[in-house]
């Protein structure tokens, strides 16, 4: 269970009044290079257990915000029927007027999480444009989440990729079409959201290779030249007032906490800055 929320493993009809849902999503089935993202909700919760309750910069307890854990959604081979059933499950947490956060697994989670939440405008930290039209003959891989969901998510109107550094040559050209904005690493802690975008519905999705790997070595694919843990904090405080749904991704079992710790964090400035809106 994520530390401060309520358990709701048993029945979930017992999140009645939540605010925020905690939901896993332990997808690993196209991860590159090295997987163990099946292992990312799992740490993710444990290396948040020794945060305080208190937060001094909002004055607000945790564990008093409504923040229900709806435990893992166990993952299968078949990821098209997986992402359906994930979101069904994402859906029903919108229905009942919560905001969904997903701790991933592979970022191919995040596919669902647009689809129930149904944003204008998908914001995603990454250290990759994940804007592929398939990888190793594979649409659905993690490599290729955010042109499937430009392509089948009628409410999504905008791109918004921060953090990025790597992509292929094909990526980059898709990149230049006008539905997405790409904000370079050298430029993502002056970044702030247009004005234009300041009343659109947002979902914030953040591939924790976006941070350096030197503060994050524990993900997939790790890319050197990347943000530091303050300007991803900075940013997911300043978006989480806008955002619908959350998710924070591809953390996996190959450090010593640090990429799950920073994900725990960036939860928690998620929703007490989600809450002190």
């Amino acid at each position: 269970m994520f530390p401060g929320a309520i358990d709701t493993r048993g029945d979930p009809s017992d999140r009645d009044g939540a605010n925020f849902v905690v939901v896993g999503a332990p997808l690993d089935v196209s991860t590159t290079f090295q997987p163990g993202t099946r292992f990312g909700p799992r740490r993710i919760r444990t290396f948040a257990e020794p945060f305080d309750d208190y937060d001094r910069r909002t004055d607000q307890q945790f564990s008093e915000l409504g923040i229900f854990d709806h435990g893992d959604v166990r993952a299968w081979d078949d990821v098209e029927a997986y992402l359906e059933f994930l979101e069904g499950t994402l859906r029903d947490v919108v229905w009942d007027d919560a905001v969904p956060v997903t701790l991933g697994g592979e970022h191919t989670v995040s596919l669902a999480g647009v689809r129930a939440v149904e944003p204008d405008v998908v914001v995603s930290l990454d250290a990759h444009l994940d804007l592929r039209a398939e990888y190793d003959g594979n649409p659905l891989s993690h490599a290729c989440v955010m042109r499937r969901l430009l392509e089948s998510v009628e409410s999504v109107e905008e791109l918004i990729v921060i953090g990025a550094r790597a992509g292929s040559e094909a990526e980059w050209e898709r990149a230049e079409i006008e539905d997405v904005t790409v904000v370079a690493p050298e430029d993502a802690g002056s970044w702030s959201l247009p004005d234009r975008l300041t009343d659109r519905d947002l979902y914030l999705s953040v591939d924790i290779d976006v941070a350096d790997p030197a503060y994050a070595p524990g993900t997939g694919t790790t890319e050197p030249f990347g943000l530091e843990p303050r300007e991803l904090r900075d940013i997911v405080r300043e978006l989480a007032r806008q955002a619908t749904g959350f998710d924070v991704v591809e953390v996996n079992d190959r450090d010593d906490g640090q990429a799950a710790s920073l994900a725990g964090k960036l939860v928690r400035e998620f929703v007490f800055s989600r809450a002190d809106r």
